[in-house]
C-alpha cells in the first residue's frame, strides 16, 4: 500500500533579495523598509535553515508534496528546491503569482517521478477591497492511476483583531465552498481532493465551519449532498493542545488539512483509517512552555530576527494511503 508523504508549511516571508529584478517597482518601494538588510546571504541562510527541516522529514528521504505559503517569487523557490538537491529528488515547482498587497504567494513543490502533474493550474483570487491571495489548485496523478486534486490556501490575517477581520476570512470560506461545488460539478462528487493553508482560523471558527462547509464528523462527509469537507486537523485538537502556531503563549492550529468526500469515504483509493496527520518539529525548532516555533524573521527587524531561527509556524505532515 503506497504511502503519501504530504506536507504544508508557511515559511514565513521567504522573500527574495532587499533589491530583486523580479519584484515591481511599486512592491519594490512597498517593500524597501522591511527588506533592509535582507541580502543574498541573509536569504541564503533562511534557505539553508528551511531546507535542514525539509530534508530531514520522511526518514531523510524529504516530502512527496510540499505546500508552502509566503513566498515571494520563482527565484526563492528555485533555490529552496536548489538547496533540497542532496535528496535526489526530481522536483518540480507549481507556482502562481497573484496579487497579494506584500507580494508572497502559495506554491507546491511535487516529485515527478511519482506523480503525472497537469500543466493547467486553477486560481481564484479572493477579494478584499483589493486583491488578496489566490486559491490555488493543480490536478496530479499518482503512480496507480488515482486522481488527486490539491488546494493551497492562505488566507487573510488577523491584522486588527479576530473579529474585525473575521469577514475577510468567511469570504475566502464561502468562495472555497463555491469552488468545491464547481469541481465536484465537473469532476463528479467524489473525485478526491485535498485542501491545505493558513487559514489564520482555526478548525472550529466559523469561517470553517459555516463557510467552507468543514466538519470533524466524517459521516456528515460522506453522506451529504452538499460539499463538506472533513477536516482532519480537529484529530489534532482532541489529542493534544500543541499547535502550528502560537500568539501570546495560546497555542492554535490556524495550519490545517481538509479533505473531500473522495478521500473521506470507506473502501475509496485512499485510506483515511491508515492515515496520520501531525505537526512536526524537532527540539530545536520549539522554545518555551507552549513549543512555540523559533522565528527566522528579518534584518530590519532587530528584536526578532534569528539567523538559526526556521518560521513562525511548524509545518504539518499527512501520511496519507493509497489502497
Amino acid at each position: 500500500m503506497p504511502v503519501h508523504y504530504i506536507v504544508w508549511w508557511n515559511v514565513e516571508n521567504l522573500f527574495d533579495t532587499e533589491i530583486s529584478a523580479d519584484r515591481p517597482d511599486w512592491l519594490q518601494r512597498k517593500l524597501a523598509a522591511e527588506l533592509k538588510g535582507w541580502n543574498e546571504a541573509a536569504l541564503a541562510r533562511k534557505i539553508s535553515q528551511l531546507a535542514s527541516v525539509i530534508s530531514s522529514m520522511n526518514n531523510g528521504a524529504g516530502p512527496d508534496i510540499l505546500g508552502v505559503c509566503e513566498v515571494e517569487n520563482m527565484t526563492v523557490l528555485q533555490k529552496l528546491v536548489d538547496a533540497l538537491a542532496p535528496l535526489q529528488r526530481n522536483y518540480r515547482i507549481m507556482f502562481h503569482a497573484g496579487p497579494d498587497q506584500r507580494g508572497i504567494d502559495v506554491a507546491f513543490i511535487l516529485d515527478q517521478d511519482k506523480y503525472e502533474i497537469e500543466d493547467l493550474t486553477f486560481s481564484y483570487e479572493v477579494l478584499k477591497r483589493t486583491g488578496t491571495r489566490d486559491i490555488f489548485q493543480i490536478n496530479i496523478k499518482t503512480a496507480k492511476g488515482h486522481e488527486l486534486i490539491l488546494i493551497a490556501n492562505h488566507w487573510p490575517a488577523r491584522m486588527g483583531g479576530q473579529y474585525a477581520s473575521e469577514p475577510y476570512r468567511m469570504m475566502c470560506g464561502e468562495t472555497l465552498s463555491y469552488w468545491m461545488s464547481r469541481i465536484q460539478e465537473i469532476r463528479g462528487a467524489n473525485i478526491p481532493v485535498l485542501l491545505m493553508g493558513d487559514f489564520n482560523d482555526e478548525p472550529f471558527n466559523r469561517s470553517l465551519t459555516e463557510y467552507a462547509n468543514s466538519s470533524p464528523t466524517r459521516a456528515k462527509v460522506n453522506k451529504g449532498k452538499i460539499p463538506y469537507l472533513y477536516n482532519l486537523t480537529q484529530r489534532l485538537q482532541s489529542d493534544s493542545l500543541r499547535g502550528s502556531y502560537v500568539f501570546d503563549n495560546e497555542p492554535m492550529l490556524i495550519d490545517q488539512m481538509l479533505v473531500s468526500k473522495g478521500i473521506s469515504l470507506k473502501g475509496g483509493p485512499f485510506d483515511l483509517d491508515k492515515s496520520t496527520l501531525r505537526v512536526y518539529s524537532r527540539k530545536d525548532m520549539i522554545s518555551g512552555l507552549y513549543d512555540a516555533p523559533v522565528r527566522h524573521s528579518r534584518p530590519s527587524e532587530k528584536s526578532s530576527y534569528n539567523p538559526d531561527g526556521y518560521s513562525d509556524h511548524l509545518p504539518l505532515v499527512l501520511e496519507l494511503f493509497e489502497r
